[in-house]
C-alpha cells in the first residue's frame, strides 16, 4: 500500500484549508459551469460539435463536480488539526511556521492529486493564465498559483520516489 507523508508549516495547512473551502463551495454551486473557471473542470467530450458537447457536460457535469466535492472533502478531514478546522486568523505567528504533518493512503493521495491539479485549474483561469508567459511577478495572486503548484509537484515526486 502506497502511503505519503507530507509536511506543512501549519500557516500552510491552514490556508491551504481556505483555498479548498472555497473551491468546494464553487463545485457545489448549481448551476456551476456557467462560471468559466468551472467549465475548465468539465471538458467537452467533443471539440467540434457545439450541441454534443453541450449534451455530454449536461449529462456528466454534476457527477463530475460531486466527485471533484468529495475529493475536496477528503483534503479537508485530512487538514484539520487535533479534529479541528485551521484559519488562518487563528493560527498564533508564534507557531505559524510549526510542521503540520499530514500520512495519507492510496487513496487520500488520488483526492489530494485530484483536488491541486483542478484548484490550480480554476486559480488559472481566475487569473488568465493561457500559458507560461502569462504571469505578473507583482501580483501576489500569483504566488498563490505557483505555491499550489509547487505543493502539487512536491506530492508527484513524493509519490514517485
Amino acid at each position: 500500500m502506497t502511503v505519503v507523508v507530507l509536511e506543512l508549516a501549519l500557516i500552510e495547512a491552514a490556508h491551504l484549508t481556505d483555498l479548498v473551502e472555497q473551491f468546494a463551495a464553487l463545485v457545489g454551486e448549481t448551476p456551476a459551469a456557467e462560471d468559466p473557471a468551472v467549465a475548465r473542470l468539465v471538458p467537452d467530450a467533443y471539440a467540434d460539435d457545439e450541441a454534443a458537447a453541450r449534451e455530454f457536460r449536461e449529462l456528466t457535469e454534476r457527477e463530475l463536480l460531486s466527485r471533484r466535492g468529495e475529493d475536496a472533502a477528503a483534503v479537508l478531514e485530512s487538514l484539520r488539526h487535533d479534529g479541528a478546522r485551521l484559519s488562518p486568523g487563528a493560527i498564533d505567528p508564534a507557531l505559524a511556521t510549526t510542521a503540520f504533518t499530514i500520512t495519507l493512503d492510496a487513496d487520500e493521495i488520488g483526492a489530494w492529486l485530484r483536488t491541486l491539479a483542478a484548484l490550480r485549474l480554476v486559480l488559472a483561469s481566475r487569473l488568465g493564465i493561457a500559458s507560461e508567459n502569462d504571469h505578473d511577478p507583482d501580483d501576489p495572486r500569483f504566488g498563490v498559483y505557483e505555491w499550489v503548484g509547487h505543493r502539487l509537484d512536491g506530492l508527484v515526486r513524493a509519490i514517485d520516489g
